[in-house]
């Protein structure tokens, strides 16, 4: 048996590449897109009532990670990436039918758009359903999940004066909590957990029009080095 699925919109994001990209909603609250909807949903008849709802939850497509051959067993980035799983007691991108959920935040409803916050969706996503989120049912305070019990640990996130400057002018053009949305994702660790990188690795990454580079000074520290536009 088979199905076929078409997207009802496609989401217009900050995040421009896959890394650093938080690895659960609701983790960088300054991580800001939009979802574009498509014929016929883009229509205010298909978004009434939305206004009073605060979050939505999201399938989607991970439109750069789909595979032939589905994974019976996958390595999740929050057990190091080196010890593998049964791909359906995580959340890892590898998915069979390459379909993804997130819960974020609704900030704005428009005929033909929503204004999204707390997303952890890279730019382009087709999205295939949008489903309120309803707290009574949706929160069930005796769940567990011995992986993944809370929230990762932060790491601190330092800046060099100038790219400090550079942010926040990138942040005034933008209209962006651009400094915020910097700071949420790196604290978050986005390298692969078992490297140990030395002061003098480079590393890098999108949001919006910037490309963010930042290093390792030292164990468990980041230090933001420079806000540039793209090339």
């Amino acid at each position: 048996m088979s199905f076929q699925v078409s997207p009802v919109g496609i989401v217009r994001s900050c995040f421009k590449e896959k890394f650093a990209i938080p690895r659960q909603p609701q983790l960088a609250p300054a991580a800001r897109g939009v979802l574009e909807l498509l014929p016929p949903f883009d229509q205010g008849d298909a978004v009434q009532g939305l206004e009073q709802i605060s979050h939505v939850w999201l399938l989607f497509v991970f439109h750069q990670a789909l595979e032939q051959t589905p994974r019976l067993k996958v390595r999740p980035p929050r057990l190091g990436g080196n010890q593998s799983m049964g791909v359906f007691a995580t959340r890892a991108t590898h998915r069979p039918n390459g379909i993804g959920q997130s819960v974020v935040r609704l900030d704005k409803v428009e005929p033909g758009r929503l204004w999204l916050s707390g997303i952890d969706l890279l730019d382009g996503t087709p999205v295939l359903d949008i489903k309120p989120y309803v707290p009574y049912a949706d929160s069930i305070c005796e769940a567990h999940n011995g992986m993944a019990s809370a929230a990762p640990a932060l790491i601190p996130v330092l800046w060099q004066d100038d790219a400090l400057q550079q942010a926040h002018g990138h942040a005034q053009r933008l209209a962006e909590p651009l400094v915020e949305l910097i700071e949420q994702c790196l604290a978050q660790d986005p390298k692969p957990a078992y490297q140990t990188p030395s002061p003098e690795r480079r590393y890098g990454a999108q949001f919006w029009d910037l490309d963010v580079r930042w290093h390792y000074p030292q164990a468990g520290v980041i230090r933001v080095l420079e806000v540039v536009l793209s090339a």
